[in-house]
């Protein structure tokens, strides 16, 4: 079991390089490269386009969405005016599509972002990891489907799979179950909150004002309840 400390993506020793830029657990590492290998016997080049992400890093995230660096996007693709939206309006927005430092799920070593390397270079459109690119004729919507039948087989799920109230549907993000889910049950929403107040990410009151509720809506994908 990984430390308070990498559940909340403060220490990285639970994860190592699996290429010159991703990093996961050991174990899941294995488990990718065989479901990997299925993939492309089915003509599919499975890759990773986003894995480990520090507190810091996913702070950083936040931050620039709160004050407007980086756009908010609607579930329908639309951008939102960020100074039109009061602090609770605000937060959602951002949770839609970006996880709460420290509620991140890529702080834990067991989550990651894949897509279709060929498919997406041969279609030479810009790649901005969303729905439309794994649904219909998007250059990722083949994997999607091979995900969908096969991921369970090499012990992965998709846990924001659809949308339900808390995060977009995001078809690219694997999630190994045999250690998210010990982890899911060793969080400590306390914990958390204390490294917050101590890092004072912009929002700061908000967020801790509506933190009990956030975890299990945005982390979990359980959505309103």
């Amino acid at each position: 079991m990984i430390s308070v400390q990498q559940i909340l993506g403060l220490n990285n020793q639970h994860v190592v390089y699996i290429d010159d830029k991703h990093q996961l657990q050991p174990a899941v590492i294995s488990a990718f490269l065989k479901m990997q290998d299925a993939a492309k016997l089915e003509g599919h080049d499975l890759q990773i386009v986003s894995s480990y992400r520090s507190f810091s890093k996913q702070a950083s995230i936040w931050d620039r969405k709160w004050k407007g660096e980086l756009k908010l996007n609607t579930l329908d693709g639309s951008v939102r005016d960020t100074a039109s939206l009061d602090d609770t309006q605000k937060m959602h927005a951002i949770l839609l599509f970006s996880a709460l430092p420290g509620g991140s799920r890529h702080h834990w070593g067991t989550d990651f972002d894949v897509f279709d390397r060929s498919k997406v270079n041969a279609c030479g459109a810009s790649f901005e990891l969303v729905p439309q690119e794994y649904e219909g004729d998007g250059p990722c919507a083949d994997l999607a489907k091979w995900i969908q039948g096969n991921a369970a087989k090499f012990d992965f799920e998709r846990p924001y799979a659809e949308y339900v109230g808390g995060v977009a549907a995001e078809p690219w993000h694997l999630s190994y179950t045999p250690i998210a889910a010990r982890i899911i049950t060793s969080f400590s929403v306390e914990l958390l909150r204390k490294q917050l107040i101590e890092s004072d990410i912009l929002g700061l009151d908000t967020v801790l004002l509506h933190l009990n509720t956030l975890f299990e809506r945005y982390t979990l994908n359980k959505g309103i309840q």
